[in-house]
């Protein structure tokens, strides 16, 4: 490994920080040679994008010592040796435990995570100063078996028209894998569960509306060959890969933000650590207004009502980590309550 690099990083009010990256020739990428320090390098140039997703964030950092291949864990707590310049938050996940994570104000922070190998920038969809309200709805379209990048487009651009009916301004990025992410900013009114429900309830419309394409069913089983909304990402302690963010995956592609007019003519493949600085440098950064577009999630929550009241539909399954949630149903797959089922017959 080569001598650590120093890299003058912009920070606050016009002022440098020099970010120390030890084994900057490191591999992170074997199959196409992406090095930790080009990492850092395509952070540094991405930074403000980057931060109009995580700033202001509790943010947990998927980290891979040894490059993509490698084992990989997830730091919920900060990192030993954090600068002191940066800025941590308290957080409370489903168990009830309580301890701080790192908050990515400023790009400084991102490079210094990109020095603790990480790979992957997974922000919560909350602020620092109340992380009990979310201030953004996420719904990711992930295509089953059978189906791919082009069913989650189309099923996007269902999810905007909808999403547009209920007074959210909708944005679109890859995933950087085969699927779709749509975000929508809202106030901070309403508490996770809540906000989960609205997500439920823009779920089930959207499979009404096009029940051959999309699904919500929770068990894999049940789910065929559509693009599941996976209505769990928006409980408390889930997060998805953020808008600019690399992924582990071959290639080293990006989550990118793109326009929705750009979206039918993309491919994930366009987007990587190597391409996406130059594309935004020409085009521009497809999320700049997202900061203004806030609306409220309370008609959302209103299709989650509607469906409890008038249809009889209940509470979905939670993650397999949760406690067991008021009126949740039982979290056994289909196929084997129905065995249990039988065998008692």
């Amino acid at each position: 490994m080569s001598a650590a690099t120093v890299l003058e990083v912009p920070g606050p009010d016009g002022a440098t920080r020099q970010v120390r990256v030890s084994s900057p020739d490191r591999v992170m990428w074997p199959a196409v040679g992406v090095t930790k320090l080009e990492l850092a390098e395509y952070v540094v140039a991405i930074g403000d994008g980057l931060l109009r997703a995580v700033g202001d964030r509790p943010v947990t950092l998927q980290r891979y010592p040894d490059g993509i291949e490698g084992e990989a864990f997830y730091s919920k707590n900060p990192p030993r040796g954090v600068p002191e310049w940066t800025r941590t938050v308290t957080c409370t996940y489903p168990s009830g435990r309580r301890h701080p994570q790192l908050v990515v104000d400023e790009v400084a922070t991102a490079v210094w995570a990109v020095q603790m190998n990480t790979v992957t920038f997974h922000p919560w969809p909350v602020r620092a100063a109340d992380n009990d309200n979310p201030d953004e709805l996420r719904i990711d379209l992930d295509p089953q078996p059978g189906r791919g990048f082009r069913d989650a487009v189309e099923a996007a651009q269902a999810l905007r028209e909808l999403l547009l009916e209920l007074g959210l301004t909708p944005w679109v990025k890859t995933s950087g894998n085969r699927g779709v992410h749509v975000h929508a900013r809202v106030r901070p009114t309403h508490e996770f569960l809540d906000v989960r429900h609205g997500v439920i309830g823009v779920a089930r419309e959207l499979e009404r509306r096009l029940p051959d394409l999309v699904t919500t069913a929770w068990w894999k089983e049940e789910r065929g060959e559509r693009v599941f909304v996976d209505f769990n990402q928006a409980c408390r302690d889930r997060t998805i890969a953020s808008a600019y963010s690399p992924r582990p995956l071959p290639g080293a592609p990006v989550s990118m933000p793109v326009t929705w007019e750009a979206l039918p003519d993309v491919a994930p493949g366009d987007f990587t650590v190597r391409t996406a600085p130059t594309i935004v440098a020409s085009d521009g950064d497809a999320w700049a207004g997202i900061d203004a577009a806030v609306g409220e999630v309370s008609a959302a929550i209103a299709l989650w009502d509607k469906d409890v009241h008038e249809r009889g539909l209940g509470e979905m399954p939670f993650p397999p980590d949760y406690p067991k949630m008021p009126g949740e149903p039982m979290r056994v797959q289909p196929s084997r309550a129905r065995k249990v089922d039988q065998a008692d017959a």
